[in-house]
């Protein structure tokens, strides 16, 4: 796994707000979380990989949980949530497609891109995520105001062209989410193994997507 860089996925005002010492700590919670699991992470573990004092944590964080809850959470859900879909909507929906593939082929790309780069977070998303009903309540928040319009006026574009069927908006993005979602977790997991190709996986995921589509 590739070493967290918060400046990957944080804006510069964010970074700016805090110290060295919170900026590696953060960075080495993600890091551990993501690979042991928040149960099975010491604070200990956290401290001696960013290079702090176990003291120092404390000072930020009464308590692991507490690192989890009012660092972890709250940057991954009011701070890269955002962010992100403000970054992905600039680099997929402004953009005119002439055809169904195209986007298809842009928003997977896009996507598989920021989870390589980003393993870490997307763990921490998957395993807290089922257990944080205020993440849960967020993100569907987010998405709704920040998402969901934008990509509703590019999917009735092609309804519109015959492209695609007309079925509804909702019901078409929920099939798009399943299938694309499927193929990321997919490349995350398997990319290292010789059973992979993920050119093929891709192009095969597109054709499965287009053809229930139309």
């Amino acid at each position: 796994m590739l070493p967290i860089k918060l400046e990957d996925f944080l804006p510069l005002e964010k970074l700016q707000e805090m110290n060295e010492k919170e900026i590696k700590i953060l960075e080495a919670a993600i890091e551990i979380f993501a690979e042991k699991g928040f149960v099975s992470t010491s604070t200990n573990e956290i401290a001696k990989k960013a290079n702090v004092a176990e003291g120092t944590i404390f000072r930020y964080f009464k308590t692991k949980k507490d690192l989890l809850k009012s660092i972890i959470k709250p940057t991954l859900v009011k701070t890269i949530a955002p962010f992100e879909m403000d970054r992905f909507s600039k680099a997929v929906f402004h953009l005119e497609y002439e055809t169904f593939d195209d986007f298809l082929k842009a928003l997977i790309k896009n996507r598989m891109d920021f989870a390589k780069k980003n393993t870490a977070v997307i763990k921490i998303i998957f395993q807290e995520i089922p257990f944080q009903d205020d993440m849960q309540v967020e993100l569907k928040r987010l998405f709704k105001e920040k998402m969901y319009p934008k990509v509703a006026v590019v999917l009735q574009s092609f309804i519109d062209k015959g492209q695609i069927s007309e079925m509804s908006v909702p019901t078409i993005l929920r099939l798009i989410i399943s299938s694309v979602v499927g193929l990321v977790i997919s490349t995350v997991v398997l990319r290292d193994s010789p059973i992979w190709d993920e050119e093929l996986e891709t192009q095969r995921t597109i054709e499965f997507i287009k053809k229930g589509l139309q």
